[in-house]
């Protein structure tokens, strides 16, 4: 699909078009859709014909196309994610899931289109995110080194620079990468593997456009749209990108929230305690839609009992 602005968005939808309900969800920071392969095995599996799964790449990720770095901003995502709505998801509820980059990304269209909740959007999850700027992290020394800034100048003005400097710059960038990552280091090699690739594909402009655009963002507002509707706080404990701190605040301003916290896992916790966070997405998808689901449940009950 194709953006207002003219960007190629990469869009993968999993589950019947009929399905009553359509769960959104957007990706973190140097990610792609990728990024929820677990939640699209679990949800699927649980869920079956009861729920439709859209996946997208973010503007600069993945399949989907380069654009103006003026346009890196946590705002424009929260515009891409009202396009992906209005062209995948034109009628019925929706449940957003966000995570990191993709939780601002929810936050941003919360902020912006108040009206779709909870008409249309009857919940949100937000993992391992911050409504407000990471500055207050512990990688708020890292964002704050001169080197990051001349990256980010080289990226907008002199593009050839960077790719002749790509070795220089993604050295800057690594110990924001490591930050991003795990916080077990008994997490499964092959899933170490595969966000590594997810991170070493992202091109520089992209990665250093959207460090920024993280710094800095605010989208706090958009808490009193999300209070709307029932959410979902999660977060790893050893997080160093968005720290327990930054969600333990997000949930207290939530009224109808669930608040979990995942013991020894960093910033990618739906990667490295799938499981943890899969139980949670589907609590909250029964409680957005309960009526829903219990007449779902009533007609396989029915249905079992025809042909026991």
């Amino acid at each position: 699909m194709t953006t207002p602005d003219g960007v190629d968005l990469a869009v993968r939808e999993v589950g019947p078009p009929d399905a009553p309900l359509t769960v959104v969800f957007a990706h973190g920071f140097c990610l792609n859709m990728g990024a929820f392969h677990f939640q699209r095995a679990r949800l699927g599996r649980e869920l079956g014909a009861n729920v439709r799964m859209v996946f997208y790449d973010q503007r600069g990720h993945g399949r989907s196309g380069q654009a103006p770095p003026d346009t890196y901003t946590v705002e424009q995502l929260g515009r891409d994610l009202e396009t992906v709505l209005t062209v995948c998801a034109p009628r019925g509820p929706v449940v957003l899931v966000g995570h990191s980059m993709g939780g601002m990304t929810v936050l941003s269209h919360a902020r912006q289109y108040p009206h779709r909740y909870p008409s249309r959007v009857v919940g949100a999850a937000v993992l391992a995110s911050a409504a407000e700027g990471v500055t207050r992290s512990p990688i708020g020394e890292i964002l704050r080194n001169p080197a990051l800034e001349t990256v980010r100048f080289l990226a907008r003005y002199a593009p050839r620079a960077v790719h002749r400097t790509r070795g220089a710059a993604k050295s800057v960038i690594a110990p924001i990468l490591r930050a991003a990552s795990y916080g077990d280091e008994n997490t499964s090699p092959s899933v170490v593997a595969f966000s590594a690739q997810m991170m070493h594909d992202t091109p520089i402009p992209t990665l250093v456009e959207f460090l920024h655009a993280l710094e800095v963002h605010d989208e706090t507002e958009g808490l009193t749209t999300l209070a709307k509707v029932p959410t979902l706080i999660a977060c790893g404990d050893r997080d160093l990108l968005t720290p327990l701190s930054y969600s333990r605040e997000m949930a207290a301003a939530l009224p109808d929230c669930e608040f979990v916290v995942v013991g020894g896992a960093g910033h990618l916790v739906q990667l490295e305690r799938p499981e943890i966070i899969n139980d949670a997405l589907v609590r909250l998808v029964r409680r957005a839609t309960p009526s829903r689901f219990d007449a779902f449940t009533r007609r396989v009950r029915e249905r079992v009992n025809r042909h026991g």
